[in-house]
């Protein structure tokens, strides 16, 4: 074998062999900080944002099976109170102390400037079903039914836009 080949064969086997290892000491020595009070890394938020909407896939397709109506909006109500309001928030009151610690902050989807309104509910549906990793978003596929999740997603995709009933049964109770 000529010169040039061993070259490229060792420079090859370099990248292969040392890219991992200085990435595995880079990690085992501390270079990501776990604490959630740390600075994010550069670019990563652009990696979790790139790899979430790899994973939601066709998801923004899915459509609400169930008519948006108050009795639909006010089972959602409940769910949100007992699952998703200790983190997401409810309309006019302050995020809780473990909203304020997590990273990345979980959105407060009863605040105008943070709701998913806006989000295809089939995405919205997506992240209540499969959660977010490392994010803290649990996955509630098997906790909630396929009913429940999509009662959840009405209220959150309607957020904006809340009869008086449903939006009194929302502020009136909660965990908080």
């Amino acid at each position: 074998m000529s010169r040039i080949a061993w070259l490229v064969i060792g420079a090859i086997l370099g990248v292969v062999l040392i890219a991992p290892l200085g990435a595995y000491l880079f990690v085992r020595f501390g270079g990501i900080a776990m604490a959630t009070t740390a600075k994010p890394l550069p670019l990563e938020k652009t990696f979790a944002q790139t790899a979430l909407r790899a994973s939601l896939g066709d998801a923004a397709n899915l459509k609400d099976p169930l008519p948006v109506d108050d009795p639909n909006m006010l089972a959602g109500v409940r769910l949100y109170q007992q699952n998703c309001a200790e983190c997401h928030g409810l309309p006019d009151r302050p995020p809780t102390p473990i909203a304020k610690g997590e990273f990345p902050a979980p959105p407060q989807l009863f605040d105008p400037r943070q709701m998913v309104a806006d989000d295809p509910e089939g995405v919205t549906y997506w992240k209540v079903s499969h959660g977010i990793r490392l994010s803290g978003m649990p996955g509630f596929a098997d906790t909630l039914s396929d009913q429940e999740r999509w009662q959840v997603t009405m209220l959150l995709a309607h957020a904006d836009k809340l009869s008086p009933a449903v939006k009194g049964a929302l502020t009136s109770g909660g965990s908080r």
